[in-house]
């Protein structure tokens, strides 16, 4: 489990495609903290550690660690998101005591949506987002989403005639600072998960139908 509130940036270093797609993730984190089959959200998609280690580079020591990502996490997460020099949101698994400063996120990528529009409001930007029908009816203004791994909160959301949603979101200075999104462009494919809540509700509701 995470709460989508990113505490490193990683880029992707290599990327060696097998049977799954082998990632080299340069990163920030102390790797001796970091154990071999611990899970970290990867801009929103919760991936496995599978090696570690330090390369001593001209500007000192540079931690890493490997993850395997499968065709079918590639498949289902933004396009070219793990292309040799991405930049990602990265966020460790939750432990028992630690502060839940965003919301409850699994790590699952629900969808890819797309960047409509990014609009300067005073010293934030307004992102207005796409979300496909699928996910649509789970989105509902003021409450929680998932953006890259960045636990956000929807500001408003307006049906289109496709069954599509559009969302919008206020990225405050700090989150552009501390997180990718300070690359949010129109056109850009954003990963996107639903609050947990919404996922069991329309569960239940599906339920109640049938």
């Amino acid at each position: 489990m995470f709460t989508g509130i990113v505490t490193d940036i990683g880029t992707v270093r290599a990327r060696e495609d097998r049977g799954d797609a082998r990632l080299i993730i340069g990163t920030g984190y102390d790797v001796d903290t970091i154990d071999l089959g611990a899970s970290i959200a990867c801009s929103g998609a919760c991936l496995t550690v599978v090696d570690k280690g330090v390369d001593e580079g001209s500007n000192g020591p540079a931690g890493w660690f490997a993850v395997d990502a499968s065709a079918e996490t590639i498949a289902r997460t933004a396009p070219g998101m793990w292309d040799a020099g991405r930049r990602l949101n990265l966020e460790r698994a939750l432990r028992v005591g630690d502060e839940l400063g965003g919301h409850i996120v699994t790590g699952h990528v629900d969808a890819v949506g797309r960047i409509v529009s990014v609009d300067p409001v005073g010293d934030s930007v307004k992102v207005t987002v796409e979300a496909p029908a699928s996910l649509a009816p789970h989105i509902a203004p003021k409450g929680s989403i998932t953006l890259d791994g960045v636990s956000l909160t929807v500001n408003d959301v307006t049906d289109q005639p496709d069954g599509a949603a559009h969302f919008t979101l206020n990225i405050i200075p700090h989150t552009q600072a501390v997180t990718t999104l300070d690359e949010a462009a129109a056109g850009r494919p954003v990963n996107l998960e639903i609050d947990v809540l919404a996922r069991y509700l329309a569960r239940m509701q599906q339920a109640r139908s049938a």
